[in-house]
């Protein structure tokens, strides 16, 4: 179980994105972005090292704002072979110095992700220790995928989001942009054979539904 520290962390998870964002293939700003958190979740590691959170951020600095999907994992010393996913490092005001990456190049986050996705693992409040999030979903009708298969993630990151590609031939399409869905819409798009999706808030404090990401057979 994952232990929220209501802490200081400098510099701030917002303040490293700012950065980082406009570096990112997905990105769809044109020069600094504005950002403010909306929403997300948290999966636990279940060796109890490394801190999983998919964040919901957005970005007000356009015309129009933008939703964005990063899922983080925070770690106590770097990531060998990691150093293209590094977004930042700060200074965590109880756990010290801390590593943060794009967590879908990370393998705890990969092999949870899929544990989220199978119903093997549930999704944790963003803020709160010990409860579970509700609101977010997922599905699967495929036949399991053992984990020793997704500990080690070739993402590939692109303008349409980031692809986690499988042995076993299914690959899973990660949303970096979102887009709300009305709330009676499915979640599952045609031909996927399981997704997560969940909510965040909008600007003006409209609370929405999306999907998060898309499992495909031979895509």
């Amino acid at each position: 179980m994952a232990v929220i520290h209501h802490t200081t962390v400098t510099p701030t998870k917002l303040e490293l994105l700012a950065t980082w964002l406009p570096t990112r293939p997905w990105y769809v700003g044109a020069g600094e972005p504005r950002l403010a958190k909306a929403g997300g979740f948290r999966l636990d590691d279940p060796q109890g090292e490394v801190g999983i959170e998919f964040m919901v951020t957005t970005d007000d600095a356009g015309p129009e704002p933008v939703a964005y999907l990063v899922p983080l994992t925070y770690r106590g010393a770097p990531l060998d072979g990691a150093e293209h996913a590094l977004v930042g490092t700060m200074e965590h005001g109880v756990l010290g110095r801390r590593w943060a990456y794009d967590g879908c190049h990370d393998p705890v986050l990969a092999a949870e992700l899929w544990a989220l996705i199978e119903g093997r693992a549930e999704a944790q409040a963003q803020s709160v220790t010990d409860m579970v999030d509700r609101e977010v979903t997922r599905s699967y009708a495929g036949p399991g995928l053992p984990p020793e298969q997704v500990t080690a993630p070739v993402a590939e990151d692109s303008p349409d989001g980031t692809r986690l590609p499988a042995p076993d031939g299914t690959t899973l399409h990660v949303q970096r942009t979102l887009r709300p869905l009305p709330q009676d819409a499915p979640l599952l798009p045609e031909g996927a054979v399981g997704h997560f999706g969940g909510t965040w808030q909008l600007p003006d404090g409209t609370r929405v539904q999306g999907l998060f990401g898309a499992l495909y057979v031979g895509a």
